[in-house]
């Protein structure tokens, strides 16, 4: 990890250069300011491949995939909603880790990934018969059951099957995670799982346990909720859930996903070892014992912050005593969060990566959509000019993974850097390829 810069004198708060912990573990500047990830220079890259570029430091993933199988154990699933292509799974399958899909698409890339069922957890609120039907084939090691027509599907076909299908319940545990609504998902008003306070998560395991059930019922599953840093949530959904869970007499139990991660300066974040460590002893202090098997589903911070996405400068619009515009060749298409979300970014130049940032632009996409907006107030060096290739950090997670083609803008290619070297995992959408569903 590289140093944070520490300029002298140093400048106003914010108007630095950007926080270097942001950055890739393989990020270095070189003596002329340009950014390196894994020995590979962003700029060449970046005429190599053309903008907007989704960048990924491969030993930064390996590095967070390990670390989680170290942390939670052997059934860690990777979240594949957060990135996936069929290079994501197997990086995640080689280094140890399961995969949690949560669509027949997931699904079908993980396989053809050759990640093999057992190693795979199918989630979703709605999985159609035909899901069910393939995971079940498959030979998915858990599926996450979401809903009383679930437990109904799953009746008709797994006495189909050969071998009973391990099940985990979803609980949802009634705790509020501190984050935004729209990735909240423990509360009682949530369209996941099965309400402990209504009852309903003990009704779904009494039908699971009936007797002549074509499939096992081995655990529990919740999530509360996504970007989450105050650890001291995930010990409140456990004391609730080992209240339900502890008298079932269950193997297993999955607190979900949700760690969150830094996207700008001031904010620092648990590590995957510090939220395993915190619910490991929650779960201790609750009674639940070493020989059941307590697992999770990171997906962020895996690959949030591995990945840095280059765009490249074309108009820069003043409108005196309002604000300064920064449009770049990419946007909403290719990083939806900040409209979705309100999130933050970072900015920054890679020719400049170590340049004090004393001018505050609005750094916005080319589609027709006023709230276009990558960064409201980025933080940019005062030479930023048409042509510079700008970066903005953290975008390893829920970019590529929800981006669209709105406008008619071709989505980005994905490249892996490693050891001085770079390759393609997701190759660039061409104009053709817009019209590749057109009859």
């Amino acid at each position: 990890m590289l140093p944070d810069p520490d300029p002298e004198p140093s400048p106003p708060a914010g108007h630095g250069p950007l926080p270097t912990h942001l950055l890739p573990d393989g990020a270095s500047i070189g003596p002329d300011g340009r950014l390196s990830i894994a020995g590979v220079d962003l700029l060449e890259l970046a005429g190599e491949h053309g903008t907007p570029l989704f960048v990924y430091d491969e030993d930064h993933l390996r590095a967070r995939c390990r670390e989680a199988v170290a942390a939670w154990g052997s059934g860690v699933a990777y979240a594949s909603k957060a990135f996936l292509c069929r290079a994501m799974a197997r990086l995640a399958h080689e280094e140890g880790m399961s995969i949690d899909v949560s669509t027949g698409g997931e699904l079908h890339v993980a396989l053809a990934a050759g990640v093999p069922g057992e190693r795979l957890v199918l989630h979703g609120n709605n999985k159609s018969e035909a899901e069910l039907g393939r995971a079940i084939a498959a030979g998915v090691g858990r599926i996450v059951v979401d809903s009383f027509d679930e437990i109904d599907r799953l009746d008709r076909l797994a006495v189909t099957q050969s071998g009973r299908p391990k099940v985990l319940v979803r609980v949802t545990p009634g705790v509020e995670a501190h984050t935004h609504e729209y990735v909240m998902t423990g509360q009682d008003d949530s369209k996941f799982g099965f309400g402990l306070a209504s009852g309903a998560a003990a009704a779904a395991v009494a039908r699971l346990r009936r007797a002549g059930s074509p499939v096992e019922l081995v655990g529990l599953h919740a999530h509360i909720g996504s970007q989450v840093f105050a650890l001291d949530s995930f010990d409140k959904a456990v004391a609730v859930l080992a209240e339900f869970f502890l008298p079932l007499g269950l193997s297993e139990l999955c607190v979900g996903g949700g760690l969150g991660v830094a996207y700008v300066d001031d904010e620092r974040s648990p590590s995957i070892t510090d939220w395993a460590e915190a619910v490991r002893a929650a779960a201790s202090a609750a009674g639940i014992g070493k020989t059941v098997r307590l697992t999770a589903e990171p997906g962020r911070s895996v690959v949030a912050a591995a990945a840095v996405t280059c765009y490249t400068v074309g108009t820069v619009k003043e409108i005196p005593g309002i604000r300064t515009y920064v449009s770049v060749d990419g946007g909403m298409s290719d990083n939806p969060r900040p409209v979705l979300y309100g999130s933050g970014y970072e900015a920054f130049l890679v020719r400049a990566v170590g340049a004090s940032r004393p001018r505050t632009v609005t750094v916005v996409g080319k589609h027709c959509e006023s709230g276009d907006v990558i960064v409201r107030d980025a933080q940019v060096p005062e030479g930023l000019a048409v042509g510079d290739v700008l970066a903005t950090p953290v975008t390893g997670a829920y970019g590529h993974s929800m981006a669209s083609t709105y406008n008619k803008v071709p989505r980005p290619p994905v490249v892996f850097v490693r050891d001085g070297n770079s390759r393609v995992v997701i190759r660039r959408e061409t104009l053709d390829d817009l019209m590749g569903f057109d009859l």
